[in-house]
């Protein structure tokens, strides 16, 4: 093993699933762009995500202040503080029975109602304190601190040289759109996130629903067992 900075950046999404804590389990430093645009159109992950119900994928929502113009996901507010409540009934009614509701539910709890001025700084709180309680040793940026104006591939090479990193960590299908002659011309490796297979029993669901917020596997299998889950497949980790 070398002593290669292996990076992974994304943006910081709301409470994300597991293959997105596999990346940054996978990474010395995790960036989050908190300085991009907030998609106002189509999918978006940093304000919602999905949780089980009844076997069936439900997304629960944070309502947000929409402006006019570029708005960044740094810049974006709450429309109230009436979702949290909503959110935490919403995962009482669904996780109730789960084996480890009751162990972690203060925790979860906690992280829902924490307070912040905007989007960005309470999903990266909520990132970093579920990161911290499955020991990681990840060391966690803001891309606003560099105050960069490159944009797309460019934006991403520019962030993982200001922190020496040698290797990036791409989603699965980052081949789609970035332009690997610009990482190799920048002598930075590009390695794809691949996310282990991992299912369990849920509650109110005949066959397993992947791709849910890590909260299913909190309730569901619990902390320590995600922990091991982790380290089963540090053989996988990138060195």
């Amino acid at each position: 093993m070398d002593n290669s900075v292996t990076v992974g950046i994304h943006q910081p999404n709301f409470i994300p699933w597991i293959g997105y804590f596999s990346k940054i389990y996978q990474s010395d430093i995790f960036i989050f762009l908190d300085d991009v645009q907030f998609i106002k159109t189509g999918s978006n992950y940093t304000n919602r995500v999905a949780i089980n119900m009844h076997g069936i994928p439900h997304y629960i929502t944070i309502p947000i202040k929409r402006g006019s113009g570029v708005q960044k996901i740094s810049n974006t507010q709450f429309l109230n503080e009436k979702w949290k409540k909503k959110v935490i009934g919403t995962l009482q009614a669904n996780y109730a029975k789960s084996p480890y509701f009751l162990e972690h539910k203060d925790f979860v709890w906690e992280l829902i109602n924490f307070k912040a001025d905007n989007l960005a700084t309470y999903n990266i709180h909520t990132i970093e304190a579920i990161s911290k309680a499955l020991n990681f040793n990840t060391k966690f940026i803001q891309s606003s601190t560099f105050n960069l104006v490159s944009t797309s591939t460019q934006r991403l090479i520019d962030l993982v040289h200001k922190v020496d990193g040698k290797i990036y960590i791409s989603g699965e299908g980052g081949d789609e759109y970035q332009e690997h002659t610009m990482y190799k011309e920048a002598n930075i490796d590009v390695i794809y996130n691949k996310i282990p297979h991992l299912t369990y029993a849920q509650p109110n669901a005949k066959e397993y629903v992947a791709g849910l917020s890590i909260i299913d596997s909190i309730f569901n299998i619990g902390l320590k067992e995600l922990q091991s889950y982790f380290l089963i497949n540090s053989k996988d980790k990138i060195c």
